[in-house]
Order: structure tokens, then sequence, then C-alpha cells
């Protein structure tokens, strides 16, 4: 199982990393981490992660394909941000749906912990949604994800999972700096 969730954290961290450059690439690595740790997470009976995979499936699918048409029409991904309501939105969803989730979780499985390992799941998702529509906020998301992570992953005993969450928590930072840069030279770019 070690050499198996070693691999799955080294595509990860390679995704990752083509993300915070902006590289439509990212999404190769990404389909085949996840469904690599769609195993892993069952075995370790870490069910809202498990499920998650699967959406991560599908908005990997929907990113490439969003990614690459906004590349072609403009040379580049370029990055855009929410408004203040959308923010509060998407933040009132989330805490709603951990709630919901983590109840089901823990009434209806045998989850070690429910409403964390919701709270990753739940937050992950917005920040995937977020990523694949090239929002600057995913990256707050995903540095939460990964500070809440890290110690969920400890315990369980999922070490090249919490080492590989230390590493997402620094590229997330280098990402929303990069990502801030990009949209930067944009705004600068934009014609009065």
């Amino acid at each position: 199982m070690d050499t198996i969730e070693a691999t799955a954290a080294l595509l990860v961290i390679v995704n990752v990393a083509l993300v915070a450059r902006r590289s439509v690439w990212n999404y190769p690595f990404a389909i085949v981490a996840v469904a690599i740790y769609a195993v892993i997470f069952f075995r370790a009976r870490l069910y809202s992660d498990m499920i998650l995979q699967g959406f991560f499936v599908a908005v990997n699918l929907y990113g490439w394909v969003h990614w690459s048409r906004v590349k072609a029409e403009v040379g580049e991904v370029a990055v855009e941000t929410m408004a203040p309501p959308a923010r509060a939105g998407w933040l009132a969803g989330c805490l709603a749906a951990t709630l919901a989730w983590g109840a089901l979780m823990h009434r209806f499985t045998d989850a070690t912990h429910p409403w964390w390992d919701a709270g990753i799941a739940i937050t992950s998702i917005a920040a995937q949604t977020l990523q694949a529509r090239r929002l600057i906020e995913s990256w707050w998301l995903w540095i939460l994800v990964d500070v809440a992570s890290i110690p969920l992953y400890a315990i369980k005993g999922l070490w090249f999972t919490c080492a590989l969450y230390g590493v997402l928590l620094l590229i997330s930072a280098a990402g929303l700096l990069d990502w801030r840069r990009a949209m930067g030279r944009a705004t600068r770019m934009v014609p009065a």
C-alpha cells in the first residue's frame, strides 16, 4: 500500500504544480491520481474522501475542456475572481453541506472522523469547482484543505499522504501568488 500511496502522492504533486503554473496538462495527472486515491481512502475507511475522488474525475474532465477552450481563445489560462456576495454564498454553502454530509457519514457509516472528513471533502469540492472555473479563491480553499488534512492523515497513519499535503500547502501558497500576479498583469493590460 505504501508504494501505491507514494505513487498517488507523486502524481498529485505534479498535478498541483502544473495547476499553479496554469498548465492544461495538469488534468491527465489529476485523473490518474484521484483514481488511485479512491482505493487508498476506501481501505482507510475515509469514505467522504473516497467518494470525493469520483467527483474529482468528473470535475477534472470539465476543467480540462474549459481550460483548453479558454487557452485557445485567449492564448493563456486567464484567472478571474468572485464578487463578495458570491464568496459569501459559497462559504455558507460549504458550511451547510459539511454539516449535512458529516451527519450522514456519522449516522450511516463506520467512518472514523465523519465531521472532519466531511469538512475536507466539501471544501475540496468547492475548491476544485472554483479552480476548474479559473477563480483565484480556489487557492484559499486549497490552503484550508491542506492545513486541515495534514493532522487527519497523520492520525490515520497515511504518512505519504500527510507529507503530500505539506508539499501541497507550499505549492498552494505559490499558486495563489502566481495567480495573483497573472491577474495583476491582465488588469494592467486592459485598456481604459
